[in-house]
């Protein structure tokens, strides 16, 4: 008789504990399975955190000019990196446009009274100022104008050079180009203020002058204006009187012969290199002019022009000794600087369109009895007082001496 032993006690005990281990084992599987899976999702959204944070970084930095300050916080956190290094500097603070200015002043035309407004500006605004104390070295030779030019090129921006030179051509020897700005008058009242500063100074000290310059005999200090000009004196005659021009055709050698040649292309460089020409005559509308197309240089220049500290020493600046040619000189000189005065009306007709595009308007005083041969010649704007360059207010102005022979 055959026993039935699956009904025995052991024999259940084995079937359950092979039962236990087979669900155990499903367990385990299912358990492998899908751990790998969990760690998948949690390694992907790590590496797309990552993505999004580099690229929103990236495009940050792009914008911004440089890299994000959290990045550099960041930096100072961890401690050193190599990016200065591999990268260089942090880029500079952004500086205004135009950074780089060059005002290559015209000989008595006010250049004193705007060199002092200058350094009081450069105080305020914090911009460097570089005034050249070269006054009788104008013309050049290409390496003293390569090395000019590189110099002021290596002046921290925001700067404004101020010297006696004629126009530089920076382009020309692959130099980045500055803005100019300039300054000139009436061509007859320049030359006579020329002259006689020469001779006799300001009102800082006729003795001062006379030390500078030693080599001047007295015939010549003392020389009368009227015979300088009627007798052909070197220094009243041409290439001497053409000198206005020079200052903006350049250092070609054709520059300094007075002629079509040299006006027009001085007319080109004030179109094409200068941001603003003035003139000395209506010198406050300058100013103005300035504080607006250069707040950064300029801001506040009208109220220091007008305030008492500043006329109390714009007065000792005035140059002395002054006297007026008679109306038979003034004709030669005229005839002498016709190059300038047509320069000079160019100027003035510039001038005065910026005016009105920027909503100024000029003060045009009418001309009384102007001969014919003269008639370019009369100012038509009242001279501001206490100028350098200007005649002393017990002196008459132009139109004056033309009816007075």
């Amino acid at each position: 008789m055959m026993k039935n032993f699956s009904s025995s006690p052991l024999h259940g005990n084995n079937q359950t504990h092979n039962h236990i281990r087979e669900r155990n084992n499903r367990k385990y599987s299912l358990l492998l399975s899908v751990l790998p899976w969990r760690f998948s999702l949690r390694g992907y959204g790590f590496c797309m955190s990552a993505l999004f944070l580099f690229c929103f970084g990236s495009l940050f930095y792009q914008l911004n000019g440089g890299p994000p300050k959290i990045l550099l916080d960041i930096r100072q956190y961890l401690g050193s990196s190599t990016y200065l290094n591999d990268h260089g500097s942090i880029p500079p603070r952004e500086l205004p446009f135009p950074s780089q200015v060059v005002y290559n002043r015209v000989g008595k035309c006010g250049s004193r009274t705007v060199v002092i407004l200058l350094r009081l500006l450069a105080e305020k605004h914090q911009f460097n100022l570089f005034s050249s104390d070269i006054h009788n070295k104008t013309r050049l030779t290409k390496h003293e104008q390569v090395d000019l030019m590189r110099n002021i090129s290596k002046i921290p921006p925001p700067f404004l050079y101020t010297r006696h030179v004629h126009f530089l051509n920076f382009s020309r020897f692959r130099i980045e180009q500055p803005v100019y700005i300039n300054i000139i008058r009436d061509p007859i009242n320049r030359f006579l203020s020329n002259y006689f500063f020469r001779r006799f100074g300001d009102w800082r000290g006729e003795q001062n002058h006379l030390i500078r310059t030693p080599g001047m005999k007295d015939d010549e200090r003392y020389l009368d204006i009227n015979v300088c000009i009627l007798e052909n004196y070197p220094e009243c005659s041409n290439p001497r009187v053409f000198y206005i021009i020079p200052y903006f055709c350049g250092q070609h050698p054709q520059c300094r012969e007075p002629g079509v040649w040299a006006l027009e292309r001085a007319k080109q460089n004030v179109l094409e290199n200068y941001l603003i020409v003035g003139i000395l005559e209506e010198l406050e509308e300058v100013l103005l002019m300035l504080e607006r197309l250069l707040p950064h240089y300029f801001a506040g220049v009208l109220n220091i022009y007008k305030s008492p500290e500043y006329k109390k020493m714009g007065n000792m600046t005035g140059t002395v000794r002054k006297q007026t040619p008679s109306l038979e000189a003034l004709k030669v000189l005229y005839h002498r600087m016709r190059y300038e005065y047509e320069f000079y009306n160019f100027i003035r007709d510039q001038f005065h369109l910026m005016k009105k595009k920027i909503g100024l308007k000029s003060a045009v005083k009418a001309p009384a009895y102007t001969p014919a041969f003269l008639r370019e010649l009369a100012l038509r704007t009242p001279q501001p007082l206490d100028e350098d360059e200007e005649l002393d207010s017990d002196l008459e102005d132009a139109n004056s001496w033309l009816v007075h022979p």
